[in-house]
């Protein structure tokens, strides 16, 4: 991975960013994103086609969103610490401000208000406003590790509660989730005393119990894992079975190309349970190897942060890399019946467009948190 066109003595923005960025993580996502578009190609056309759309509708919709995604990645990663602080601040409070109009003027779905309409375009703010309160909150604590006496902890978890506030309103429990573990994370990380953490902890538990007994479709799909016998549970469990037969008629090496049967069945074939439709039709090797390339960027990202002596630079990657790592297993176990269903996308492979550019935002963000000689840039 040494080009001839880019030399190590080239002082050119790109030249910099090229001989410090995690090249081994930039490979592995372009794979993941290459097999995102070859199972775009097998999973949804039988989706367009019982929608009544162009056979490719999703196709191309997935394929015109991989451009800015690359954009993302590439024009954030150029970004030095003190930029990505400051994007994040305006990107936490417009995410919010773009969640409290879904709140009252977005489409309602199932229940729920996640989606508005911005010129045309139907967009998810929270997922957005993810990678930005990791950073912001990054930040705060960071701060408040710094000065003792500056209120840090005290404005991070305003922050939170803010925005946990606004996405129980929507509601939306498992982005709230998310977004709790991604600050616990962070206090566990910054060295915070441990009575915080168990107090965090506790508050948490108190919530998510709280969640059941007063939000119906949380209480609905909770019961429908613990309790699957059930004759309503059996009715609304549909995909689950599916995506499970999925992978037993796939076995080792899967059933072919276009071979698959599950997507002509779920639903949400090309989105939140492209996996199963991917272990059908390419089988358990294949399956295996995607979530190895999602272990490898973990893994490598953690590791080149070990280098880091910044406090910043640790808790904003560690929080955004926890928040990738968290949205894949959430994915995985929810097909494979691992865990109660929620609706989160396989970052880079399922169909979804705000999906996929916010995390184009958050891989851009690790990138450059990651990059090597770095250091006189993290203040």
């Amino acid at each position: 991975m040494k080009p001839a066109f880019i030399s190590r003595k080239d002082n050119s923005l790109v030249g910099r960013w090229w001989w410090t960025v995690d090249k081994w993580s930039l490979v592995s996502l372009f794979v993941l994103i290459g097999i995102g578009l070859v199972m775009s190609f097998a999973a949804s056309p039988p989706v367009a086609h019982r929608l009544k759309l162009d056979t490719f509708f999703f196709v191309k919709r997935h394929i015109i969103m991989i451009f800015p995604t690359l954009a993302l990645i590439f024009s954030i990663s150029l970004l030095t610490p003190l930029q990505i602080r400051r994007l994040s601040v305006v990107g936490y409070i417009a995410g919010v401000i773009l969640i409290i109009l879904t709140i009252l003027h977005g489409v309602e779905i199932k229940g729920s208000r996640r989606w508005i309409s911005i010129a045309g375009n139907s967009i998810q703010p929270s997922e957005f406003i993810k990678p930005f309160f990791a950073v912001v909150s990054a930040w705060m604590i960071c701060e408040k590790v710094k000065n003792p006496n500056f209120p840090g902890l005290i404005i991070s978890f305003s922050l939170l509660s803010i925005l946990v506030s606004i996405l129980m309103m929507q509601p939306d429990l498992g982005m709230t989730v998310v977004v709790v573990a991604t600050w616990v994370t962070q206090l566990f990380l910054s060295g915070i005393p441990m009575l915080w953490v168990g107090a965090t902890f506790g508050i948490g538990t108190l919530f998510l119990l709280l969640a059941y007994f007063f939000f119906p479709h949380v209480t609905k799909r909770i019961d429908q894992f613990l309790y699957p016998a059930a004759g309503d549970a059996k009715h609304e469990l549909y995909q689950i079975t599916q995506s499970l037969e999925a992978f037993k008629s796939g076995g080792f090496f899967g059933r072919g190309p276009g071979e698959g049967i599950v997507k002509k069945h779920v639903p949400d074939a090309h989105a939140d349970f492209v996996f199963s439709v991917t272990g059908e039709e390419f089988g358990l090797i294949i399956c295996l190897i995607i979530v190895g390339l999602f272990c490898f960027i973990v893994v490598r990202s953690l590791i080149r942060l070990m280098e880091k002596s910044n406090l910043f630079t640790v808790l904003a990657a560690c929080g955004l890399i926890f928040q990738f790592g968290f949205q894949t297993f959430v994915n995985m176990g929810s097909t494979l019946n691992l865990i109660p269903t929620k609706g989160m996308t396989m970052p880079f492979i399922s169909y979804g467009g705000s999906s996929m550019l916010a995390l184009g935002i958050g891989i851009g963000m690790i990138l450059s948190l990651t990059r090597t000689n770095h250091s006189t840039l993290e203040e």
